[in-house]
């Protein structure tokens, strides 16, 4: 009974605290809380702007287009913590924006953290979610997450796998009996595919873009394989040589030679979680194949281009962006049974 009252005056949070994107749902609600990891700040200061409220989609439009006096950041980087006293700020703001009031009391919280998380780095997502208004908080594997999410029965005596491919990271896992038997994690993702399409444009076309503008290349006309009709879009940005704005016109087909140095870095990530895996396990991937997550898993045909290099089949899990906030949120209205496999900080 007080365990249900405390629920309704102040509900637990899962939050899958990304490079480039916070979620947080609410168990029984869903996503409340779905905005870029971005604060805009007044230059020189550790001030945020709008009285503490230029955080998420209002600073990432400030990205790149910001006055002298303003600056705009983000205060994680391949997956972990840069600057713990904005990440504490950011999320005070999402927990305050995700619950209005917590009557006094301090929510429980599950988070999703990358796999390759250090110690250290554990304890400031502990330490910043604690001073953020956090009450006990418990950290799960983004893999584990998507897993869950996805709704892999990573509990059954069987392999199942999943390829989480974030802003900052991309985590391999295969699960046996609900646990991970086989985890990788590199810090090789979504910004590494956005940083190769500047390099690329820089280099080919002597045209200098933003990460944004990138981002949105990539989501429009970039592809992992061979499309049977190649895209094209219009690119604008700065001509490096005589430094006046300028346009040029790029194919899906540039695009997929740009973006094969970083995908074929998470390919090989894949091939050493599978080849670390024993037999019987690998047996079960010919029929199981594999899921992607994230949000490098919109990239156009990933899935097929990966099925053509790992001989298993692999598809892309439905509504991908939100699949380890889902399964973080699955294991905190679960947490008496999940809690002995989750990370509370007591041995950091």
């Amino acid at each position: 009974m007080f365990n249900r009252v405390r629920q309704w005056l102040c509900p637990d949070l899962a939050i899958d605290l990304g490079t480039a994107n916070t979620l947080i749902a609410i168990q029984g609600i869903g996503i409340v809380v779905d905005e870029p990891s971005v604060v805009a700040l007044q230059k020189g200061t550790r001030k945020v702007l709008g009285r503490g409220t230029a955080v998420g989609k209002l600073a990432k439009q400030m990205l790149g287009r910001t006055p002298d006096s303003i600056t705009a950041v983000r205060p994680l980087q391949d997956g972990v913590i840069t600057d713990f006293e904005l990440c504490e700020a950011m999320l005070r703001y999402f927990i305050r924006k995700a619950v209005r009031n917590t009557h006094g009391l301090r929510p429980r919280v599950v988070i999703a953290v990358p796999g390759s998380i250090t110690p250290v780095e554990k304890r400031a997502v502990f330490n910043s979610a604690e001073r953020a208004g956090a009450g006990r908080v418990y950290l799960i594997p983004e893999s584990k997450a998507a897993g869950i999410g996805a709704g892999l029965p990573i509990a059954e005596p069987m392999a199942s796998m999943v390829c989480d491919i974030g802003g900052g990271t991309t985590d391999v896992a295969i699960f046996s009996l609900a646990d991970i038997v086989v985890g990788k994690s590199i810090r090789v993702a979504g910004d590494e595919m956005d940083e190769a399409i500047v390099e690329f444009m820089k280099q080919h076309y002597s045209l200098r873009i933003g990460t944004q503008t990138a981002e949105q290349i990539k989501f429009e006309i970039g592809a992992a394989a061979a499309l049977d009709q190649e895209l094209t879009a219009e690119v604008r940005g700065r001509d490096t040589v005589s430094g006046v704005p300028r346009k040029a016109i790029v194919t899906s087909e540039e695009i997929r030679i740009a973006l094969h140095e970083p995908l074929l870095a998470i390919l090989n990530c894949v091939k050493s979680a599978i080849e670390q895996c024993d037999p019987e396990l690998v047996a079960d991937l010919v029929d199981n194949g594999m899921v992607l997550t994230g949000g490098g898993a919109l990239v156009r045909s990933l899935d097929v281009w990966m099925t053509e290099q790992l001989n298993i089949p692999v598809r892309v899990a439905d509504d991908p962006l939100t699949t380890v906030a889902r399964g973080t949120s699955i294991c905190l209205e679960h947490l008496s049974g999940w809690r002995d496999s989750l990370d509370s900080g007591e041995d950091l």
